[in-house]
């Protein structure tokens, strides 16, 4: 069964090409490493709640945009072979592929599908 890493970010809204181009460069090193897709989402529809919501879940600040994105894996095994060499990948060092964001304040997960229509 399918697995999806998901992620959660606040993105200062003036490092949108920063982002796509962090986010294409590590696509490439993902892919090549057994994700079958990864997508990447900029907010444009992301209201603040009352007691929860996707800002307040990042502490998204009037200069940020809320990035929702998600990889998917052809199983849990593949993603958990293939995380520790991603991590250890020198294209995704901080020194060439820097975060244009706080990391601090991402949110992921691992998720075993349940539902795929």
């Amino acid at each position: 069964m399918s697995y999806v890493d998901g992620f959660v970010a606040a993105v200062p809204t003036a490092n949108k090409e920063k982002y796509i181009k962090h986010a294409s460069d590590a696509a490439v090193v993902f892919k090549e490493h057994g994700v079958l897709q990864m997508v990447e989402c900029w907010g444009d529809d992301v209201p603040e709640g009352e007691v929860t919501s996707f800002p307040m879940a990042v502490q998204c600040k009037p200069d940020e945009t809320v990035v929702f994105a998600w990889l998917l894996w052809p199983s849990r095994e593949v993603r958990d072979q293939a995380m520790p060499r991603i991590m250890e990948d020198p294209r995704l060092s901080p020194d060439v592929n820097p975060m244009p964001f706080d990391g601090k304040r991402l949110i992921y997960g691992g998720f075993s599908v349940i539902v795929d229509e």
